[in-house]
């Protein structure tokens, strides 16, 4: 393990495998897990729970601002709390999914829970769940924005073909032509949605690039932490 705190920050598109890859990689390396899109999944499923209209845009910041959130980041437990209701499965209903944008291109939004996840990144740098060990971030500007100063940065990309397979496998539990068809929007559009307020789809500077297009499970987790090591004393 590094003799210091490792912030490991993980970004890419939808289907790239960010979630388990990253999940994985926290596991392996014994620190914590955070994944920021739940976070906004989590505010999308609160506001509809409120009753909020998604298109009001100060009124979803509100409800935001003062959500019950609670977010477990053990890596063998992303336990997803409201107000001490358990919200895991639920935000992953595909009526969140596809709602979700609406709540994540929402700036001031974006910033409420920036300063959430920035805040959770230097608890688990100073204690934690992981005694100091350190944490894996991942989500849609983790590299650019919320963590640029990490010490491994990674971009985890595929092809489109890739991703779409992927996303409806696990939405559908398989990838035939049906299922990828009935995929393809919640993906696609989403990645479009998001891209207008955070940038996914190209490295920045000093971030490596991983395409899983050609890998498997393991042979991602294995490149995303040879990636790590060659750029950190891990």
């Amino acid at each position: 393990m590094s003799a210091h705190p490792l912030t490991i920050a993980i970004d890419g598109p939808s289907g790239s495998g960010k979630s388990s890859v990253s999940k994985e990689v926290a596991r392996r390396l014994g620190l914590a897990y955070l994944d920021t899109g739940a976070m906004y999944r989590a505010a999308a499923w609160w506001c509809l729970r409120e009753g909020v209209d998604l298109d009001d845009a100060e009124s979803v910041t509100a409800v935001v601002d003062t959500m019950p959130l609670t977010m477990s980041v053990d890596p063998d437990d992303t336990t997803v709390r409201m107000d001490e209701f358990n919200i895991t499965e639920l935000i992953r209903d595909s009526a969140i999914s596809t709602r979700v944008s609406k709540v994540a291109t929402n700036l001031d939004v974006r910033a409420i829970l920036q300063n959430l996840q920035r805040a959770r990144i230097a608890a688990e740098r100073n204690g934690g769940f992981s005694g100091g060990a350190g944490i894996v971030a991942k989500g849609r500007d983790i590299t650019t924005v919320v963590a640029p100063d990490a010490d491994v940065r990674v971009l985890l990309t595929a092809s489109e073909e890739a991703r779409l397979a992927r996303r409806a496998k696990d939405v559908h539990g398989t990838a035939d032509a049906q299922a990828v068809e009935a995929t393809k929007d919640e993906v696609l559009r989403r990645d479009a949605d998001d891209s207008t307020v955070s940038q996914f789809q190209i490295a920045a500077d000093g971030v490596v690039t991983v395409d899983s297009s050609d890998l498997d499970f393991e042979q991602t987790v294995a490149a995303v932490i040879a990636a790590v090591r060659s750029v950190s004393a891990l």
